[in-house]
């Protein structure tokens, strides 16, 4: 039975490395592993679509991950995020585009220019909280809309521009196929380093600027070094989620990146569970899968009494829209710390089970 228990029985942990660890047990790093390994076969299986899908969660993952770095770890707040995302698609077409740099080394630098950005609207926003920080970065959101709009030499103004394909020692990954495995890599490379960030003390000190300021501020803490550093390592991701956007979909437009993206991401990291690296993956896989339930959805009562009286047919945009914000407010309601947490939930049933405490 030893063998088969989640965690064993007594507390182990001798060094406060041992408690941070990544993997609490070898079956739970075990089984990452296999996670992983079973990914990496998907494209032998899959269909393009799934595979479609599965990039997206990549690209939104590290993303969404960023804003939960800022949000959920650090307690700032932020509804220009799709603003970043964007961005970062545009300078890495720009990159390669205009400057000639490789996309391989263009998907890396569009993320440290991001953090610039970032850092630029992160300066007075630090100073900031609550709803005067949420206005704050409400303008960063339009600010850069318009910039998108009018930049014609970065984005190519409201024609848009062309993002070239990555290619690695003369191979090109310009297929589903070939670019889920730039997805993956990408994923598991930026999870690893938020994960062992959040071990680090400056990740311990934006978790403490985040339980109370007051208090990270009487044991040393600088608040404002760090709420600015929050919206830097934010833009970072969110800048190479947008440009792993930009060479996926080979062409990126201005009209993409609307507050109500934003207001997904928000979403992505509500539903998985604030300050939950694993939940941001959950909430993303979530919001990405959605859609297509609601697709689902539609062409099963397709034809009955209720498609009738709601035209649903020809209104699945609205609907999907609809679920996306009722989803948020049923997991505010009912399941505020979100999937993360539920799935906690669930191990300890199975690990308690037949006790019920």
């Amino acid at each position: 039975m030893a063998s088969v228990s989640i965690i064993p029985s007594g507390d182990y942990k001798t060094s406060y490395g041992s408690d941070t660890t990544i993997f609490p047990t070898r079956t739970s790093r075990n089984f990452a592993i296999l996670g992983v390994v079973l990914l990496l076969a998907c494209p032998a299986f899959m269909d393009r679509y799934w595979l479609s899908l599965l990039i997206q969660i990549g690209y939104l993952g590290i993303a969404a991950l960023g804003l939960n770095i800022l949000v959920g770890f650090t307690g700032q707040i932020s509804i220009g995020h799709s603003a970043f995302f964007g961005f970062g698609a545009f300078a890495s077409a720009w990159l390669s585009n205009s400057l000639g740099v490789p996309v391989a080394l263009a998907i890396p630098l569009a993320g440290v220019v991001t953090t610039l950005v970032g850092l630029l609207f992160g300066m007075p926003a630090a100073r900031l909280k609550g709803l005067y920080l949420a206005i704050a970065t409400l303008a960063a959101q339009y600010i850069l809309q318009d910039f998108f709009a009018r930049a014609d030499w970065f984005t190519g103004g409201t024609a848009g521009t062309i993002a070239e394909p990555l290619t690695l020692f003369g191979f090109a990954f310009d297929t589903d196929e070939r670019f889920f495995y730039v997805a993956l890599v990408a994923l598991v490379v930026m999870y690893i380093l938020a994960t062992n960030l959040m071990r680090t003390r400056d990740g311990r000190a934006l978790v403490a600027v985040r339980d109370h300021y007051l208090s990270a501020e009487i044991m040393g803490i600088n608040l404002t070094k760090y709420r600015t550093m929050s919206f830097g390592i934010s833009a970072f991701y969110a800048g190479i989620g947008g440009a792993l956007y930009a060479h996926y979909l080979q062409f990126v437009s201005v009209e993409g990146f609307t507050i109500l993206f934003s207001i997904q991401f928000l979403g992505m990291i509500i539903i998985g569970g604030l300050g939950s690296i694993m939940g941001t993956l959950m909430g993303t896989a979530f919001m990405v899968f959605l859609p297509e339930a609601m697709q689902a959805l539609t062409k099963l009562v397709s034809g009955t009494a209720l498609d009738t009286a709601l035209n649903l047919k020809d209104n699945i945009a609205f609907l999907r829209e609809m679920s996306i914000g009722l989803v948020i407010i049923l997991f505010l309601v009912f399941e505020p710390d979100g999937l993360a947490h539920r799935w906690k939930q669930i191990k300890a049933y199975w690990k308690l089970y037949p006790f019920s405490h």
